[in-house]
């Protein structure tokens, strides 16, 4: 049988007509410049391009917010403060505490094209080889695994590497608990990102008589009235219980590491966070957090007791 007996589909036989001006030649639909008529361009393809000047300041570098893998950044939704423009820069402003195992900066994120949206962050960077609360190290990360048996056996043998893999240890865990304990609704900074040992997070502050912006103070600096003391035992009891109803607790909670924002108190140092059955030390860290706060309450006048505490909370956990 030849190809002239096989049978003939009409709807093949004929080939595709186009109009008498169709162009088929590369790139010869695409008006010259000048010449576009706005209302025939597909809104998809259009988008605004702005120059940015490629030398910084000494003091400051190109916004890290997408050089971080996607779980390095806080929780969704971003609050509308946070800068995403791939354009922004950080520019230093100045240490603002210096501790033993790291140092917080201030660092403002801001688009040069738009610097009425910037917005100034902590900065809280741990240090590799300095890192000196080593010793007491192993209390907190009892319970605790790491991805590489070569890191453990550095942590172990507290060599210089070890000191590194330390440093990012207690950031990563920062992060972690950040994120975690700012999804659970308390009130801790919300978690900008995380890369490598530094955390950005929000800057926690307040406005004085004279309208000028401060970090909000140490709880242990402040001296509230009886009802304002009294609210901020009473949020304290609510954020205690809510981590021991997830199997938290701080391990280091002091009037030290609580920030009182006008009528609200912020925890914040929370790298040693620990497992409140997975630690063998949970229940004793648990205990030593009620007594310092019960303690520095009572100082100011609050009737208030650690035993009774400990065990309101131990309701809410079991």
């Amino acid at each position: 049988m030849s190809r002239d007996d096989l049978p003939q589909h009409h709807q093949h036989s004929r080939l595709p007509s186009f109009p008498d001006d169709f162009i088929t030649e590369p790139y010869r639909s695409v008006p010259p410049p000048g010449d576009a008529v706005p209302g025939d361009i597909d809104d998809r393809f259009v988008f605004d391009f702005h120059a940015y000047d490629d030398d910084l300041a000494d003091g400051q570098r190109w916004s890290t917010w997408l050089s971080v893998e996607p779980l390095s950044r806080g929780p969704e939704p971003l609050p509308d403060w946070v800068v995403t423009s791939q354009g922004a820069i950080d520019t230093e402003l100045g240490v603002l505490k210096t501790g033993k195992e790291a140092d917080v900066h201030l660092v403002e994120r801001a688009d040069p094209l738009d610097p009425d949206a910037g917005v100034v962050m902590a900065a809280k960077r741990y240090r590799s080889s300095e890192h000196r609360s080593f010793h007491r190290a192993a209390s907190y990360t009892e319970g605790r695994s790491m991805k590489r048996s070569r890191d453990e056996r550095a942590l172990k043998r507290k060599s210089t590497f070890g000191r590194q893999v330390a440093a990012g240890e207690w950031a990563v865990s920062e992060w972690a608990a950040l994120v975690r304990l700012w999804d659970l609704g308390l009130p801790v900074p919300y978690p900008v990102q995380i890369d490598g040992t530094e955390i950005l997070m929000e800057w926690i502050t307040v406005v004085d008589e004279d309208g000028t912006v401060q970090t909000a103070p140490r709880l242990a600096q402040t001296r509230p009235s009886p009802e304002l003391l009294a609210s901020y035992f009473q949020q304290l009891t609510d954020a205690l219980a809510t981590m021991v109803q997830n199997g938290l607790v701080h391990g280091d909670l002091s009037a030290y590491n609580i920030l009182a924002a006008g009528e609200r108190l912020v925890v914040i140092d929370l790298p040693q966070i620990v497992d409140l059955v997975g630690n063998l030390n949970g229940m004793s860290f648990l205990e030593r957090d009620c007594a310092n706060i019960c303690g520095w309450f009572r100082s100011r006048g609050l009737d208030v007791d650690e035993h009774a505490l400990f065990a309101e909370l131990m309701a809410h956990a079991f």
